[in-house]
């Protein structure tokens, strides 16, 4: 079984797509497959991280073929960290959509739609090569677009509409790329790639190329200024839909980015990078002025979702251990903490039937319960210590300040400080001022559908407390995700034969190899 690890998480969420589609005259078996599915796949992102954990980076050839030929499953310390963090918001978001789905849209296969979308996911995370992460990429794109127009509302069409026309925009970027690089280098295959443009004699060409995938890859994590499909789309659909995009898409988008300003275009580490910090900068910025100038719940944590991703590409960035240190914990952080904040949401806008705040209020002394799971993952959005978002935020500040990268850190203080006054400003509406004076309320929520709305909630919330109070093995974690980022020659090794990880050795770049030494946590 061991050998088929890295595949298992891709052909779970299909089965359970597949099998749910057939159900499809069965509304009970529909939700027992949806469920069942999301179980089976935590299970194997666990055995899949128990494994790169005590093996180390796991490679599956598909088909015998050796790489660079065949088709690559590769799967490291950090791509077997967001498999798992798949299948967490998977699960959670599956239970939760047994309270929160109507039956039109059960009928309307999403359940399907739903372990389609996780599948797309965790095959980009997986892919050793390009072009499969494009496929991948368009996999859940269609997953995606189908959950945002189901129930086929005006507002839901009109934000499904920008977001398919953006993300087709950066499917073209990132095919342009992909077309420039294979017709530079002859090859698609990641690892291929960190030898061939190491040696490539016209650094300037492979520059020109990698702001290509800036391009690509920016739209999909919507950094500045490519953000505006965002908070335009993902206060329209359920909040079971809302909540697993805004774990786990843009992450996709920063995943991708990582990926190959670490492994392929690391020649040219003074402009990219330093580009890279300008639009983080930015990012931080713009996303958090958004979310203070909001009044509805979900739109403030739509604006908060972009300047988070300013965070994670710092430390990208910033390009030395201890910063992608901290942009890997950031992102495994800002995964269960933004799907929480979604959940709650969702559970204040059916207990008060309104997620503007004007038309909300109360919720602290009718349900003290629900106030608590909020303010676990809003402080630890903020960066409040000892949630986990402090530690985050903490790696992030030190690696900049080790670089004396001053002004990144000063704008990333700043930000967290205007993230705690967007969460107080939904603290104060929502939670401590009184019901307003004639405002309807909708039918009470019967108790077993409240369960499967909070039982989720309840989880991530934990699972946000035990990582800011037991921190210590997660960061090690992290720091060995960010030692194979730092040095790829590993991956190289993994995918292409020992042979090939002694050239990825002594073809260092003098920029990747002096940054490893500048940074160290």
């Amino acid at each position: 079984m061991e050998p088929l690890l890295p595949v298992l998480p891709l052909l779970i969420p299909v089965a359970t797509a597949i099998i749910a589609l057939f159900a499809w005259r069965s509304r009970a078996l529909q939700r027992w497959v949806g469920v069942g599915g999301a179980v089976a796949l935590l299970a194997a992102s666990i055995a899949l991280l128990l494994h790169v954990r005590r093996a180390g980076i796991t490679v599956l050839q598909a088909g015998s073929w050796p790489a660079p030929f065949g088709i690559s499953i590769v799967a490291d310390h950090l791509s077997a960290a967001m498999v798992l963090i798949t299948g967490v918001m998977g699960l959670a978001v599956a239970v939760y959509s047994l309270a929160d789905i109507d039956p039109p849209r059960e009928r309307f296969a999403y359940y399907s739609l739903l372990h389609l979308l996780l599948a797309g996911v965790n095959g980009a995370f997986l892919t050793g090569d390009l072009f499969n992460l494009y496929v991948w990429f368009e996999v859940l794109l269609i997953a995606s677009f189908v959950l945002l127009a189901l129930g086929g509302t005006r507002e839901q069409l009109d934000g499904a509409l920008k977001y398919v026309a953006m993300n087709l925009v950066s499917s073209a970027f990132f095919l342009v790329g992909v077309g420039l690089l294979f017709g530079l280098t002859g090859t698609l295959n990641m690892a291929d790639l960190s030898l061939r443009v190491a040696t490539f004699e016209q650094p300037g060409l492979v520059t020109a190329i990698a702001m290509c995938f800036l391009v690509a890859f920016g739209i999909k994590s919507a950094v500045f200024p490519l953000f505006f499909w965002l908070p335009a789309s993902y206060h329209t659909p359920p909040v079971a839909v809302s909540a697993i995009f805004a774990g786990l898409l843009t992450k996709v988008g920063v995943y991708s980015l990582i990926r190959v300003f670490t492994l392929i275009f690391v020649e040219d580490v003074g402009y990219t990078h330093t580009l890279i910090l300008w639009i983080a900068g930015l990012t931080m910025v713009t996303g958090v002025l958004g979310a203070a100038a909001q009044h509805e719940i979900r739109r403030i944590l739509s604006f908060h979702i972009v300047s988070q991703i300013g965070y994670m590409i710092m430390g990208l960035a910033l390009f030395t251990p201890l910063a992608l240190l901290g942009a890997v914990f950031y992102i495994i952080h800002h995964i269960i903490v933004k799907t929480n904040l979604f959940l709650v949401g969702g559970v204040v806008q059916r207990l008060s039937g309104s997620s503007e705040l004007s038309l909300t209020g109360g919720m602290y002394r009718a349900h003290p319960w629900l106030a608590v799971l909020f303010l676990i993952p809003a402080l630890s959005l903020a960066g409040i210590p000892p949630l986990s978002g402090f530690w985050a935020k903490l790696l992030l500040v030190r690696a900049g300040l080790e670089i004396e990268s001053y002004v990144i850190v000063v704008v990333a203080l700043l930000v967290g400080v205007l993230t705690l006054f967007s969460m107080t400003k939904i603290w104060a509406e929502a939670f401590w001022k009184p019901i307003p004076p004639d405002t309807p309320l909708p039918p009470p929520i019967n108790r077993r559908a409240m369960a499967l709305l909070v039982a989720p909630i309840a989880a991530l919330a934990a699972l946000t407390l035990t990582i800011g109070l037991w921190t210590e093995p997660f960061l090690a974690f992290a720091e060995r995700a960010a030692a194979e980022l730092m040095d790829p020659s590993g991956y190289v090794r993994a995918v292409l034969g020992e042979q090939a990880g002694a050239v990825a050795s002594d073809t260092a770049t003098p920029a990747a190899v002096t940054t490893v030494g500048a940074g160290e946590p």
